[in-house]
């Protein structure tokens, strides 16, 4: 059976942002699954030629969400990454499961309902540890809605 391919979507900017992509990457590389994460797969060269790089970097990000059986989107509530919530929208609309993963704000302040309802399954960081990700069974969002 292929491993399943799991694109994780998550801002890395900041101390916490860097602290809660680095978990997910543990618990998903631990879990045997084949997992593109952007910030392992940075592209480098902004400095030299911006225009290359940005293009370079959203055609690799791009292609390995097409190939992606599931996108886990690291969800960080009233402030939400720009591309992150672009990478779970464009995975939605080619039909991809998106498992959202709520830390930080979100656990918080809550949910904005475009990320929560579009995805399969809402679930905690430690949740990733043990979530089937051959059922994705449906894990609707309880919280705070905004």
């Amino acid at each position: 059976m292929p491993t399943l391919k799991i694109y994780l979507a998550s801002p890395f900017f900041n101390e916490f942002e860097l602290t809660c992509v680095r978990r997910a990457e543990d618990i998903l590389f631990s879990r045997g699954f084949d997992v593109f994460s952007p910030r392992l797969h940075e592209i480098r060269g902004a400095e030299e030629n911006p225009e290359q790089w940005s293009r370079e970097t959203f055609l690799s990000d791009r292609d390995n969400l097409e190939k992606a059986g599931v996108v886990v989107m690291l969800y960080h509530g009233n402030y939400s990454d720009s591309g992150t919530a672009w990478e779970a929208g464009y995975a939605c609309a080619r039909g991809i499961p998106v498992v959202a993963v709520h830390v930080g704000e979100s656990e918080q302040v809550g949910s904005n309902l475009m990320i929560h309802e579009s995805a399969r399954a809402n679930i905690s960081l430690e949740a990733l540890e043990s979530y089937d990700f051959t059922a994705l069974p449906p894990k609707p969002y309880r919280g705070k809605t905004f």
